[in-house]
């Protein structure tokens, strides 16, 4: 069945839509259309009736109407006489019409290249297939000496592991879908952290739960309305009132602030949740991913019961969809009944590819660290001469930097930059309820020859809101 988009949900998503000017009917039919592309409305998500909504929004029913036609036009709209109107997407990639010499540029995916070595070490593994032949090829808990491998991993940060408490799945996203089916039923409440990776939070709200927010703060606090924020009073506070019965934290360069916290704060955190028999799942796709971090804590299980999600996503490549999950026992049984209606396991071969992978991590780091090292220093070069008014925090580790605009345009800022042949993701992306208006979430991963595209292509944008050739912060403040 298709969820349904109250008017009132709606109008919350849309935030200051009319602050773009033009016409109502398109302001509006712009401010939808982000938010399908950006994926704050999921395709399949029937909207309000035209009805409801222009009474929501104070406009005549025409102006919606008018608007829902034109989202029909581009295809990001499917109406049916007695069915209302259903978001979709016009095929892939989701992007706006661009001039047609235009080539997109997706800063929108932080995620670094592959290994200039992966094709080698993927040679190797097809020759080691041959002995896995006679399975029958469903895996759903992966291969020893995977399992092996990722808890010797472990051990190597700080965390005895035996490969009895690893279970590999498709990917980091597969397996936090895992967790959700498995810890939460309808109307339960889970702990998210705010702004967070959105896929999580969508995989928690499929699974019924109630969303639980904390307050993060960006890992260099900078003049965006922050005051002394300490992140795990908030935590222990929500755990302690909220009784969530689960919480999905990334202890270590969060996405998409950055920070991390400290081992003092893991501790507060992992004893508040121990207390309320609250279940913590620490994302670490990214926790590997120091650049200069002062700060070296252990892996967030090493401080107390938490179930550690990772994946080679962010580290070898995001082609490769392995994933894996690290829990008690009795939690891994339960994790493979609720698995198998939904796949029979990972892919032998990509499992293969890993295990080899594992064993030269520290290499693999290394070069990771000098790739975003300098990919970090490269952007806040660019952002500091064309955006002087921009807030970029000088995050440590992990691969964005979660931008501060010193005013509540993100969306605005991202729907011109498509028009300028960039895709970027918005603040509110980040948020649930259309918060983070006033932040923009980019890569310090990509290329230097990607991020000059993207910052040119962001100083077109920034321009045109500011109706200037200069992105200047008080011409664009004035407009908004």
């Amino acid at each position: 069945m298709d969820a349904t988009l109250s008017a009132r949900a709606l109008d919350t998503l849309l935030g200051d839509w009319r602050s773009s000017g033009g016409s109502a009917y398109r302001a509006l039919a712009d401010r939808i259309r982000l938010l399908v592309l950006d994926g704050r409305i999921p395709v399949g998500t029937r909207l309000p009736a035209e009805r409801d909504l222009a009474e929501r929004l104070g406009l005549s029913r025409t102006t919606v109407t008018a608007a829902y036609r034109e989202l029909r036009e581009q295809h990001l709209l499917h109406s049916v006489r007695g069915s209302g109107s259903v978001a979709r997407l016009p095929g892939a990639p989701a992007v706006l019409p661009a001039p047609p010499a235009a080539d997109y540029v997706d800063f929108s995916k932080a995620a670094p290249p592959a290994l200039p070595w992966l094709a080698d070490v993927a040679r190797e593994a097809v020759d080691e297939l041959p002995a896995h032949l006679g399975d029958p090829g469903f895996d759903p808990i992966g291969v020893p000496a995977l399992r092996v491998a990722i808890a010797d991993r472990y051990t190597a940060r700080g965390l005895p592991t035996s490969p009895e408490q690893i279970m590999v799945t498709i990917g980091a996203q597969h397996a936090i879908a895992l967790l959700s089916r498995a810890l939460v039923g309808r109307g339960d409440r889970a702990l998210i952290e705010a702004p967070t990776y959105p896929h999580a939070y969508e995989a928690l709200r499929g699974s019924g739960a109630r969303l639980v927010p904390v307050a993060v703060a960006p890992h260099d606090v900078g003049p965006e309305g922050f005051g002394p924020v300490d992140e795990a009073d908030d935590l222990v506070r929500a755990i302690r009132h909220a009784n969530p019965v689960a919480a999905y934290l990334m202890p270590d360069f969060q996405n998409p602030t950055g920070r991390s916290l400290s081992a003092e704060a893991r501790e507060r955190v992992l004893d508040a949740a121990a207390r309320q028999g609250t279940v913590v799942v620490a994302d670490e796709t990214t926790a590997e991913l120091d650049i200069d971090r002062a700060e070296h804590p252990l892996p967030l299980a090493a401080y107390g019961n938490a179930v550690m999600v990772g994946s080679v996503g962010k580290t070898v490549w995001g082609g490769i969809r392995v994933g894996w999950i690290r829990a008690d026992r009795p939690l891994i049984r339960r994790l493979l009944a609720v698995r198998s209606p939904g796949d029979l396991g990972t892919p032998i071969l990509e499992q293969l590819i890993v295990a080899r992978l594992l064993g030269r991590m520290d290499d693999i780091l290394e070069l990771r660290r000098e790739q975003l090292r300098a990919g970090r220093e490269h952007l806040e070069s660019l952002l500091a001469d064309a955006f002087p008014g921009w807030h970029v925090p000088h995050v440590d580790g992990g691969i964005v930097t979660w931008v501060g605009l010193g005013a509540p345009v993100s969306s605005q800022l991202a729907l011109a930059a498509r028009t300028e042949g960039l895709i970027v993701a918005a603040g509110p992306r980040f948020g649930i309820d259309g918060a983070f208006e006033r932040f923009l979430r980019l890569p310090i991963c990509y290329p230097p020859e990607v991020t000059d595209a993207a910052v040119q292509a962001l100083a077109r944008a920034w321009g045109s809101l500011a109706r200037t050739p200069v992105p200047d912060q008080s011409v664009l403040a004035a407009v908004v």
